[in-house]
Parts: structure tokens; C-alpha cells; sequence
């Protein structure tokens, strides 16, 4: 351990501050933020919402797929999936006749509910998305999947 050189930034920076992945987390810490107090008013929380949303798009999926769908553990999904089972916003068998998946949906009233929710953090996704000068939208959500594939290698 000693002669070690100390590490170098991946880029000019006079500050960790000045990091992208700082800048990227505080971003996202601003969402998230942003998020928690428009779902406060619906009774959901980010995970919830993010879970009625993809059940949304695609019905029928499982617990796993959900829990990687929305970038939390299977255990946490649990979680997310006893408290809208128990508010009546999803439905899913109790039992499946082959394997252990068992397919869930959205019932009425979670359509409802995503509804109302989706008014909310749309407005949230806005006022980012305003935020951006000229066309640089197509561009920030292209740079975002390069960065993203690139760390998933």
C-alpha cells in the first residue's frame, strides 16, 4: 500500500463537486425529491408509482421484472406490491398453474389513481425538461444511455 500514487480524475475538476457523477446524483436527488412531494398529495410513494407505471405499460408482469423494472429489490418489491395489493390498486392470482410467477395488473382503481399521479410528475418532468436550453432534449437522453451502457458493461 504505500508508494501508491493517488488516483486521477476521470476529468478536469477543481472539486469532487465538480464531478459528473456528483452533478448526475444531485440531479437525481432533485427528482427524486420533486417526485416524493408531488406523489405525497396521491398517497404513493416513488416506488409505487413507478411500479403502477410500468404495470401500466405492461400488464402481467412478475415480481422480478417489476423489481428490475423500476431499479429496486425483490424484497423491496415485496414490499411496494403488499401495500397496493392492500389498497386495492393491483391484482394478482393467488396461485398460478405452471411455475411461481404470478402475473399482476392494474385493478380500476389503480388506473384511476396512476391517472391523477401521472398529472403530477408529468408537471415535475416538465418543469426538468424546461429547464433545458434549445434542442438539447434528444441529445441529454442519448448521452444518458451511453452512460448507462457503458457501466453496465
Amino acid at each position: 500500500m504505500k508508494n501508491r500514487m493517488p488516483a486521477q480524475p476521470p476529468h478536469p475538476a477543481d472539486d469532487v463537486l465538480d464531478h459528473v457523477g456528483y452533478r448526475l446524483k444531485r440531479a437525481h436527488a432533485a427528482l427524486r425529491a420533486a417526485m416524493d412531494k408531488a406523489l405525497r398529495e396521491h398517497g404513493l410513494t416513488v416506488p409505487q408509482y413507478s411500479c403502477l407505471e410500468v404495470l401500466a405499460a405492461r400488464p402481467g408482469m412478475s415480481n422480478a421484472d417489476l423489481a428490475r423494472a423500476t431499479f429496486v429489490t425483490r424484497q423491496s418489491m415485496n414490499v411496494v406490491m403488499r401495500g397496493l395489493l392492500d389498497a386495492g390498486l393491483i391484482d394478482r392470482p393467488g396461485t398460478v398453474e405452471t411455475g411461481r410467477a404470478r402475473p399482476t395488473t392494474l385493478t380500476a382503481d389503480g388506473q384511476r389513481l396512476l391517472r391523477a399521479a401521472q398529472e403530477s410528475v408529468y408537471a415535475v418532468e416538465t418543469r426538468m425538461v424546461r429547464a433545458l436550453p434549445g434542442r438539447r432534449l434528444a441529445a441529454l437522453i442519448e448521452d444518458l444511455d451511453r452512460v448507462a451502457q457503458a457501466l453496465d458493461e
